[in-house]
């Protein structure tokens, strides 16, 4: 007797449920994504006990005949495909026809559906795979899939479920996510009982974001608008260079905005929620040098594309998703992500002290304790914190100079809020005065700032002769000095190099550096890039070079480091690395070094020219390696806290 045989549908459901069904999640995400594929727009789930106990799922969709509802339990049964060739534009969320016989095999299953064209509606009962009961009922339009006791026929699964806190946030995200891709639908969400999101119908995104993370969330937030561009495809073998359309949209947040992990970024390729390195790379490579490299964004976007141009049918789950012309996505996405930085400019504001609030449709909860990816965290806790963070981490507070605020020689203009709080500036303004002056309405404020305020800020002193205060129409404005000019010097050795006019000076006396046999390796690689920032270096014996000039502006006693800061990039990360991320690097290790440092006493015509020149900066929010250049103290702020608005 042979020893391969067939595997009853009991077993092969069961394997494929192994690859669809990992956590309650992942139930749901396909219930979910099978009424979306149903037109359905109101959606109300309940789950119990993190989803193990129920999952319950509500919908006003299409809704299913009784001959279609007992077919959708065979393995690979659909009404979404009818040819090989319909896999090539994928246009549905479902189309593998595995969900609802996976789901039947590892738990209690009762299916109810009714189209609007019947009288009465079917009821479908599974339990462990097998049919039960198939009866007609009197059932609103709709379907309605109950999963009980997931996993109770195959314990060895159930043992690797999360508590039940950890489900029901998964849970909560997966609904998150969809109710940010569907602002026009109603999304309700319950746990025991318990109301964790319900969001209504609202006309735009912005209203959606708002009613899920609330205001605050929108004030550090870019609107990235729609940008459509016509992308040349590279020519394929036997086809004409073709060119395919592609759509960007969403949400990005400022670079000050730094999340230690991915799960605040929101991804949907033709309104699918995939989980896809690619795109993760691009939005990581758009913030380059504007975060710090282990840090991530806010990102809520939205890429659609002709359905030829992506392949969904690459994961059981349909979370990863292979785009035909990989490295053609990838550069739209960052240089789009980069263009509205870059556009907005947005300002950081010192943090707030006061303890977070929930987000809006949120309730503070048990549950939403674990749901990180649903609130955002500022960097920096209060402006104490700031200010020691952008210091010397090192320091003794105790060995910093006396604090003061030194103002220039010369008389500074006074500033005052009658000047800003002009109707030419904000509209008509009705003072209403008290005994202790006006008060001031927020209509009258601008409700955003961003750093193109810079050109127009009047300097006041310094704090510690190393942070600049100025005062600004919208408030009052921290710069960090050293940060400020190290932008400033890494975008001028950047530009001076791609126009082949980069500043050097001849050392007098040439330093000679030993180099490890791995740094003399290093070196080979990329002595050309040295040679193109400004350095000028030759062999000087076995594992020894001598440098002969160096980048203007960089001291000579600094030469030696920043030679080994750049050496320091293994040859690891020179391979993940590409040539303009190192060139990047290279320019931000000589502008850091090469930039006004802290302790440092500046006169009022550097003051005011450190201002201007970082106003004409392309990115004047952070600094190459990441950290904030400016904090803003706002006008808005300034009046709440004394109680004027």
């Amino acid at each position: 007797m042979g020893r391969i045989r067939i595997l009853s549908d009991n077993v092969a459901n069961k394997i494929a449920a192994g690859e669809v069904v990992e956590r309650p999640a992942s139930v749901v995400k396909e219930l979910l994504e099978n009424s979306l594929d149903a037109g359905a727009t109101e959606f109300r789930l309940d789950i119990e006990a993190g989803g193990r106990r129920l999952i319950r799922l509500v919908d006003n969709g299409s809704g299913m005949m009784r001959d279609d509802a007992l077919l959708a339990f065979e393995r690979h049964a659909t009404s979404k495909l009818s040819d090989v060739k319909d896999l090539l534009s994928i246009a549905t969320l479902g189309f593998r026809g595995e969900a609802l016989p996976s789901i039947a095999s590892v738990s209690r299953l009762v299916l109810e559906t009714r189209t609007r064209e019947q009288q009465a509606g079917t009821t479908v009962e599974f339990a462990g795979g097998k049919l039960i009961r198939c009866d007609e009922a009197a059932l609103a339009p709709g379907t309605s899939v109950t999963v009980r006791d997931l996993f109770y026929n195959v314990p060895a699964r159930k043992k690797f479920l999360r508590s039940e806190q950890t489900e029901t946030a998964h849970v909560a995200s997966l609904i998150t996510h969809y109710s940010l891709a569907h602002p026009a639908k109603t999304f309700l969400l319950r746990h025991n009982n318990s109301e964790l999101l319900n969001v209504t119908p609202v006309e735009s995104l912005k209203e959606r974001v708002f009613q899920v993370f609330g205001s605050r969330i929108l004030d550090d937030l870019l609107d990235a608008g729609e940008h459509w561009r016509d992308l040349a495809m590279p020519p394929e073998p036997d086809e004409a260079p073709a060119v395919r359309r592609f759509r960007l949209r969403g949400f990005v947040s400022n670079p000050q905005v730094q999340k230690l992990n991915r799960n605040s970024i929101y991804l949907f390729v033709n309104g699918r929620l995939i989980r896809d390195r690619l795109l993760l790379h691009a939005i990581s490579a758009a913030y380059h040098n504007l975060m710090p490299p282990a840090c991530w964004p806010f990102a809520l976007l939205f890429l659609d594309c002709e359905a030829e141009e992506v392949d969904v049918n690459v994961h059981p789950s349909k979370t990863e998703v292979r785009f035909r012309h990989s490295s053609v996505v990838h550069d739209f996405v960052r240089d789009t992500v980069r263009e509205i930085l870059i556009a907005g400019r947005p300002a950081s504001r010192i943090p707030a002290v006061s303890p977070a609030q929930p987000a809006a449709g949120l309730p503070y909860s048990e549950f939403t304790q674990n749901l990180e990816n649903l609130t955002l965290q500022t960097p920096i806790g209060s402006a104490a914190q700031a200010a020691a963070a952008l210091m010397n981490p090192s320091a003794n507070p105790s060995e910093l100079p006396e604090f003061h605020l030194r103002r220039p020689p010369s008389p500074a203009p006074r500033f005052d809020f009658t000047e800003v709080l002009t109707p030419a500036a904000y509209g008509s303004k009705t003072a209403v005065p008290d005994t202790h002056g006006p008060v001031f309405s927020e209509a009258m404020l601008p409700l955003s700032a961003n750093l193109d305020s810079l050109r127009d800020l009047r300097p006041l002193g310094q704090i510690h002769d190393s942070f600049i205060v100025a005062a600004g129409r919208d408030g009052l404005w921290i710069i960090d000095q050293h940060v400020a000019h190290e932008r400033i010097l890494f975008e001028k050795v950047l530009s001076a190099r791609g126009n082949g006019a980069v500043e050097t000076q001849r050392v007098l006396i040439p330093p000679v550096i030993g180099l490890t046999a791995a740094q003399q390796i290093e070196y080979a690689r990329i002595a050309g890039e040295l040679e193109s920032l400004g350095f000028e270096t030759e062999p000087f014996g076995n594992r020894t070079i001598a440098v002969k000039s160096a980048p203007a502006g960089l001291a000579a006693a600094d030469i030696e480091k920043v030679i080994f800061e750049i050496l320091e990039i293994s040859e690891s990360e020179l391979r993940k690395t590409s040539l303009d991320d190192l060139r990047r690097a290279m320019a931000a290790s000589i502008a850091c070094r090469a930039a006004i440092k802290i302790n440092t006493r500046l006169d009022p015509a550097k003051v005011e020219w450190l201002l201007r020149a970082l106003a004409e900066t392309s990115c004047p929010m952070s600094c190459p390696h990441g950290r904030p250049i400016a904090l803003l103290y706002s006008t808005r702020e300034i009046l709440k806290s004394f109680h004027r608005i």
